[in-house]
């Protein structure tokens, strides 16, 4: 009887005659075979048909092919934020042709982190996207220190030392703000970002740029720092207008910051634009949803997305490559919100 399972990598190492590293060598193109042995694998390979796998590739290039995508935020962070999903999106389209498999990871707590370090450690990944950066987070130099490729979403800083990408944050800011001015608006507040996150401080100096250019005082009255979420645009909006009664616009981070501050205008009475205008950042799918209608930064997230997987796997491919920062163009969607 003729046996029908799919061959493996033993089968063709007993066919040939020889050991299933040598197989492996063969497969991956190595030069430490000699001619006869590579064409009695060849030759068994063609015969029974087999397709190469990863686990056969790894057994010499010691690759898994699969990446990990970690996101240091909560479960209800990751589903309320529509730019984690279209990160997601992103990533998922670069790696949809290759063979490598996405492993998405959560970091909510110590053991997490310990659960992730432990993987990395065993090389049980190839590389790693990191979004959500925070400045005084452990992960990107500990994954620098293990020597594995990691590419973030954002940075530290400035001076960050990875690979990584990101939206051009002071400069939306800032057309934010002359949008705003160019329409007569003479207090503009911001509700800003985390400040231990770069996306957080360069959209509070894209504000204050802006505001600076046009000759506009941008005392710390006009800004309140919030969190990226719609509970903290409402508390930062109320924040505002306590402190500042007659503001007239408002430039929030984010569009679920926005959100926020659009429903504590409306509870407090204020019209949106006739009393205050307000524009958010990002574009997201929220800002066709508000009431009114949220104009917005709009920034490439699936771009962002697709770019982080895309040097990710030129880095592991090449790891001498040189690292790469790179920064994507925004855009001002102009909606009834100002």
């Amino acid at each position: 009887m003729t046996d029908r399972r799919r061959p493996t990598i033993k089968t063709v190492a007993a066919r040939a005659g020889v050991g299933r590293t040598t197989v492996s060598r063969v497969i991956n193109g190595s030069d430490l075979v000699s001619d006869t042995a590579r064409a009695a694998v060849l030759a068994a390979i063609d015969e029974l048909g087999y397709v190469p796998n990863s686990v056969a590739r790894g057994l010499v290039t010691s690759r898994t092919d699969a990446v990990a995508l970690v996101i240091p935020e909560s479960e209800s962070r990751l589903g309320s934020e529509p730019y984690f999903s279209a990160v997601i999106r992103g990533v998922s389209t670069a790696l949809a042709t290759t063979r490598t498999q996405l492993q998405l990871v959560l970091v909510r707590d110590q053991a997490e982190l310990d659960q992730l370090t432990a993987s990395v450690a065993a090389r049980r990944v190839d590389g790693v996207l990191l979004v959500s950066v925070h400045a005084d987070d452990p992960l990107p130099a500990l994954l620098e220190g293990m020597g594995l490729p990691t590419v973030l979403a954002g940075r530290r800083s400035s001076h960050e030392s990875l690979s990584h990408v990101h939206s051009d944050n002071a400069g939306g800011a800032a057309a934010a703000v002359s949008h705003l001015l160019a329409r007569g608006r003479r207090t503009i507040a911001t509700i800003a970002g985390p400040q231990d996150m770069d996306v957080g401080r360069s959209r509070l100096s894209g504000w204050r740029a802006a505001l600076t250019a046009a000759g506009r005082p941008h005392t710390g009255p006009l800004v309140a720092v919030s969190d990226f979420t719609e509970e903290g645009g409402e508390r930062a909006m109320r924040t505002l207008l306590a402190q500042v009664p007659d503001l007239d616009a408002v430039f929030a981070a984010s569009d679920v910051m926005a959100a926020g501050a659009l429903l504590e205008l409306r509870r407090q009475g204020r019209r949106v634009p006739d009393d205050v205008a307000v524009v958010g950042f990002e574009d997201s799918i929220i800002a066709r949803h508000t009431n009114p209608s949220l104009t917005s930064v709009r920034q490439p997230v699936e771009e962002i997305g697709r770019t982080i997987a895309e040097v990710l796997l030129t880095e592991i491919a090449h790891p001498d490559a040189p690292r790469r920062h790179l920064v994507l163009p925004t855009e001002l969607v102009v909606r009834e919100s100002s």
